[in-house]
């Protein structure tokens, strides 16, 4: 059978089970009617004429959505919300006079849009949780490994490799607590009416201000929401999308980072993303293994950060209380984001349960660079010794340019320990040149800083956290 629609690869490819089940269409549609529901059970509480075989019968059919009717009344009504009222009433007859009373379009389209965000956003502090206990344990286990590092991409002091990993793994933590004031913080719409006034939700409590307000509390209380939109038009603030966005950007960027410095060590071949048994890294050159979770997630997160640039333009673009020029972009905005960012993370913890570090590179790498880091601790003894400092800088100058000389145009290996050997200048420290050389004489605190920044930043957020990671696998 021919297969002639588009289908979108952050679905069907990419991100997981359960953030596709967040943005699809019987989450949004049952959302709806969970609103409905709230709706007009706080409805009733405050005094209008709702029965408990209303609320009844509206419950029980709140997740059983009959999408053939409701897409049959949407085409000739031209109107979702309408057809979706229809449809639903169809179900609940005697529930179907007071379904979506007092309330517009927004009450159930951006009450839902917050929904889904919140728990979107739930579901990537999760993975994150499991990101970062990954990565936590790999920093712990490789503190003490020394390793180049790097500024410019040129071969800097030495770190350790759990110190590298410590930059990766702070920056998603940074992430997890903007998720979690995320999830803390955002508000929900409510019940404010067709231009934010309330004043059908006035008219049906005939004036009586105290209940519109109570109404409002009550329906967020029961959707479980505490913060509320103070104020809003229409629609609620899109700058909220804005916020959302931002948040996912900056998981994207956290994951590009490293998935960046994964595909340099691996060039290296210092550490390398897991490869499969049977995985094959070229069709020409068989030979290869390349990163293509690294280069997958680099890709899907140039995407989800260039969106929030995409809301940010949404938001400045609303008029008044509203246009809706917002609403055909963030159908494909909002969840494209989050399902770009889920997979981000889905794919960033994979190659973090897996990450193979290969010590006799990282060493060879070491001794090559290692000669030259080890000079300004020469000098220094050797000055200990009697010698002059300008000496010994000028002399080591020269040996260091001749060195380099060897090792690019003649191939050779660094010979500049060999050469300060041979100088009469450096006989104090001749039979000391091997200690001075040792590659943990040039790590400082990284050791002691990984431990720190776990023991008081990371493991007190992961020990404290309630919610277990869910992390699926990802197709590999």
């Amino acid at each position: 059978m021919e297969r002639i629609l588009y289908e979108n690869p952050l679905s069907l490819r990419y991100a997981s089970k359960e953030m596709n089940a967040n943005w699809s269409p019987q989450k949004k549609f049952s959302t709806w009617r969970r609103l409905w529901l709230a709706l007009a059970r706080a409805e009733q509480e405050l005094g209008l004429e709702i029965t408990d075989e209303q609320l009844a019968q509206m419950e029980s059919f709140l997740d059983d959505v009959n999408f053939e009717v409701a897409e049959a009344k949407e085409r000739e009504l031209r109107h979702d919300v309408m057809s979706h009222v229809h449809a639903f009433g169809e179900q609940c007859p005697a529930a179907r006079p007071i379904i979506h009373l007092g309330a517009t379009s927004c009450y159930v389209g951006d009450n839902t849009d917050l929904v889904q965000m919140r728990d979107g956003m739930v579901i990537l502090r999760d993975k994150l949780l499991g990101l970062m206990q990954r990565l936590r344990d790999f920093a712990h286990e490789y503190r003490n490994m020394p390793t180049l590092g790097f500024t410019h991409f040129q071969p800097a002091q030495l770190t350790t490799v759990g110190k590298r990993a410590c930059l990766w793994l702070n920056d998603f933590l940074m992430d997890y607590h903007t998720v979690e004031q995320f999830i803390r913080d955002l508000p929900f719409r409510g019940v404010k009416g067709t231009t934010g006034t309330q004043a059908s939700f006035l008219e049906l409590f005939e004036g009586d201000h105290e209940k519109v307000r109570t109404l409002d509390n009550r329906v967020a209380e029961l959707c479980g929401f505490g913060p509320r939109v103070p104020v809003c038009g229409q629609t609620y603030s899109r700058k909220i999308d804005f916020q959302a966005m931002a948040i996912l950007s900056g998981i994207a960027q956290s994951g590009a980072k490293m998935s960046s410095d994964v595909r340099l060590l691996a060039h290296l071949k210092e550490i390398e993303e897991p490869f499969g048994k049977n995985q094959v890294g070229s069709s020409a050159m068989a030979y290869k293994r390349n990163p293509m979770r690294s280069e997958r997630v680099c890709s899907l997160a140039r995407f989800v950060i260039s969106l929030s640039a995409n809301a940010a333009q949404t938001h400045a673009n609303q008029w008044m209380e509203r246009t809706l020029d917002d609403s055909a972009n963030r159908r494909l905005s909002v969840a494209q984001a989050y399902l770009g960012a889920d997979v981000v993370l889905s794919t960033v913890a994979n190659v973090s349960s897996g990450l193979i570090v290969w010590p006799k590179i990282i060493e060879r790498h070491i001794r090559q660079e290692l000669p030259f880091m080890a000079t300004e601790n020469i000098i220094m003894d050797c000055v200990k010794a009697g010698g002059d400092r300008q000496d010994l800088h000028e002399a080591i100058r020269q040996h260091s340019m001749e060195a380099s000389r060897h090792v690019k145009e003649d191939g050779g290996a660094n010979n500049l320990i060999e050469l300060l050997r041979e100088d009469s200048l450096f006989a104090a420290v001749r039979d000391q040149m091997d200690e001075l050389l040792e590659p943990v004489n040039f790590i400082g605190r990284a050791p002691q800083q990984v431990e720190e920044f776990l023991a008081t930043d990371v493991d007190p957020v992961l020990v404290s956290a309630t919610a277990g990671s869910s992390l699926d696998e990802v197709n590999v």
